[in-house]
């Protein structure tokens, strides 16, 4: 049983429509199929028709019942949405997974026990993952074969890209499990010119580590989705059906062992070419003049300077941390052990960019990314919603914005102002619904 996660912290670059089409095309070619929505936002249901109100128990059931040492079988929560096709739906509560299993014992492997038990039913598992780093996301991880991480052909989504695949290089060096993580380029639309290039310079950095199918821009998912169906129902003459048709095609003909074993020579190896990559590629669309510092660096006499290999420290999320696992004992090939202390703080201070908010102390840091916004500002239950009372600082020049609040102890609501617009925290996975219809991000404060 093949179990693929689709992973991508930036939102708005198509998760759940390729883990709904993506799952339906495996349907269709007579694989056995299950999708796993981990997402609170529970939007697998809602574009598969499921009605919210009667699902009476969802993937958060079975994980906290598998935390626990219940006995809440995964079988008992199942959506039939076709042949060969099921769906374990989501649900809110998700949202307070982090802290429900908060002091439990191996939380980080719970979907992966969870599956296990159902390891014979199905040919491949599809996880549709939250658009954030933490227990939720790493669960899948932890649990996964194959990681694909969707790219829509924006100017942003190289940014999300290149920190997307940052994370997954730390967080792979806790997994015991390898998986493969492959590029698939979503929402492309040949017309614009800036889709073509952004399209040519992924396949010329990433080669061998990107899928040779691209999902086009097509107003017909969207249309299928608002109905509740998967494309291939909706319009199966439609282009979008044939993309994900030829995805799955492609995902079922990739031999996991000799793709890795051609490719690199370990998941490490791998995923640092791919992190290179990503960031030779954000330097080919944005080239910024080098500072003093990366002058010197990049000067002919200056020797040339290899990255540390990462440590793992789990990015800190509201409202629990991500799990701590103990390191590895140090090994002749255990090189990110063996390091020194110098390159591991340096390290530390790469991890502590990661977006979103995180407690320090009694004050909550809040932490993200708009390259051209020219204002960033928060709005909350804090200040009273008066978001010209709670400017951003921005850092540095690659668009990065933070503030660090005092907060008592609880719950809050908020909002991002981004050149006066008001939207929700794209780096928290935590919101609500507010009364005038939009989401509020929501944070707890221990």
């Amino acid at each position: 049983m093949r179990i693929v996660s689709i992973i991508n912290q930036k939102g708005g670059c198509g998760k759940t429509t390729v883990s709904i089409n993506l799952a339906s095309a495996l349907a269709g070619i007579g694989k056995r199929t299950l999708l796993v929505d981990m997402d609170p936002q529970s939007h697998c249901a809602v574009g598969l028709a499921v009605p919210e109100e009667q699902i009476e128990q969802s993937i958060y059931d079975v994980l906290i019942s598998k935390g626990r040492g219940e006995s809440l079988r995964l079988t008992e929560i199942l959506w039939q949405i076709s042949d060969g096709f099921e769906l374990a739906p989501s649900s809110i509560d998700l949202a307070a997974f982090d802290q429900q299993m908060s002091g439990i014992t191996d939380r980080e492997n719970c979907l992966k026990s969870v599956l296990e038990t159902v390891s014979g039913d199905y040919d491949y598992v599809v996880v549709d993952c939250p658009p954030s780093v933490g227990l939720l996301t790493f669960n899948a991880i932890r649990a996964s074969t194959d990681v694909i991480v969707p790219v829509d052909m924006g100017y942003f989504s190289l940014h999300g890209l290149s920190k997307q695949l940052e994370t997954l290089n730390v967080l792979s060096e806790q997994c015991t499990r390898k998986f493969n993580v492959m590029v698939l380029p979503s929402m492309y639309d040949i017309r614009t010119k800036m889709g073509r290039e952004i399209l040519a310079e992924l396949r010329k950095h990433f080669s061998g580590k990107m899928f040779k199918t691209v999902v086009n821009f097509n107003t017909k998912l969207k249309e299928a989705a608002s109905l509740g169906q998967p494309i291939s129902e909706y319009d199966p003459v439609s282009k979008g059906r044939k993309d994900f048709h030829a995805l799955a095609q492609e995902l079922v003909g990739t031999d996991t062992q000799m793709h890795r074993t051609k490719l690199v020579n370990s998941l490490q190896d791998r995923l640092d070419a791919i992190s290179a990559s990503a960031e030779e590629l954000l330097a080919t669309v944005e080239k910024p003049k080098p500072t003093r510092e990366q002058q010197r660096v990049m000067s002919p006499a200056a020797p040339a300077i290899a990255a540390p290999a990462p440590t793992f420290a789990p990015p800190i999320t509201t409202p629990a941390t991500a799990p701590q696992i103990a390191p590895e004992p140090v090994t002749a090939t255990n090189t990110v052990a063996a390091q020194p202390v110098a390159e591991k703080k340096t390290l530390d201070m790469k991890i502590a960019e990661f977006y979103g908010t995180r407690q320090i102390g009694d004050a909550m840091m809040f932490v993200t990314l708009y390259p051209r916004a020219k204002s960033v500002q928060i709005a909350g239950d804090f200040n009273n919603w008066q978001p010209e009372k709670t400017q951003l600082n921005k850092v540095g020049a690659n668009g990065v914005w933070q503030i660090k609040l005092p907060m008592t102890r609880g719950k809050y609501r908020y909002r991002l102002v981004v050149d006066g617009q008001w939207q929700q925290d794209p780096y928290n996975e935590m919101t609500e619904m507010n009364p005038f219809g939009e989401m509020n991000s929501v944070l707890y404060v221990n």
